[in-house]
């Protein structure tokens, strides 16, 4: 359903928003989307016992939401107060709790059972969300839906590669959310559950012409954690 969604909706609106808009505009979209996250983001590091980097977030919402005009630039950045953006699903992790399965959440995509249930919990933890009134709520909303189109037009090249060039887009999809969010998370014991990387060149890998030539085909002697 959702590589359905994404061929016959997400990806036209994107790509098409991307050829029309100016690459200032987009990357003014995603400027205001990180800056309205970041309190939320100031939560989730407190909850991670990251006092410097929670300080980092307040101040980065204080000075682009004033100076930055709303967040449509990003001045923080610019005197040294990097964009360090978290979730509660990084929460969970930091509290010990298990990756669980791999998940395809309708409409959202990957994601894992802690991700998800982070997604639900992390809705309810930005405080922005209890002191803005209904049409600004309904702003912020349509922000953060532009600001995933606007990522989805950006990488939309590699984005279809993985959906529509693989042998099976599951199985890809599934490999490459994984790995890119356990290296986000710095986590290298939860890779220790029977994952072996198909691209690691330590000769126990076993390809042959034939699946070479598919293109984003896994090569033979690949072992996936999550597959049945």
């Amino acid at each position: 359903m959702n590589k359905q969604l994404d061929q016959m909706f997400v990806r036209p609106v994107a790509e098409g928003t991307s050829d029309i808009l100016p690459d200032e505009v987009e990357v003014a979209i995603l400027n205001a989307s990180s800056t309205w996250e970041a309190p939320g983001d100031a939560v989730n590091y407190v909850l991670q016992v990251k006092p410097g980097k929670a300080v980092e977030s307040v101040l980065r919402f204080a000075i682009n939401a004033t100076v930055g005009v709303g967040g449509i630039f990003d001045p923080a950045t610019a005197i040294g107060i990097p964009n360090h953006s978290t979730t509660f699903g990084d929460t969970l992790y930091v509290w010990g709790v298990p990756e669980g399965n791999y998940d395809e959440l309708p409409l959202l995509g990957p994601s894992t059972d802690r991700d998800s249930a982070g997604r639900v919990v992390g809705g309810f933890l930005n405080p922005l969300d209890y002191v803005v009134n209904p049409t600004q709520g309904v702003v912020l909303v349509v922000l953060g839906g532009a600001s995933m189109l606007v990522e989805r037009g950006r990488y939309s090249d590699t984005v279809d590669s993985v959906l529509y060039d693989s042998a099976d887009s599951y199985a890809q999809t599934r490999l490459l959310y994984t790995q890119n969010r356990r290296f986000e998370l710095g986590d290298t014991g939860e890779a220790d559950d029977g994952f072996i990387d198909p691209y690691a060149d330590d000769g126990s890998a076993q390809t042959d012409g034939a699946s070479d030539a598919v293109a984003g085909a896994v090569p033979l002697g690949f072992e996936d954690p999550y597959a049945e």
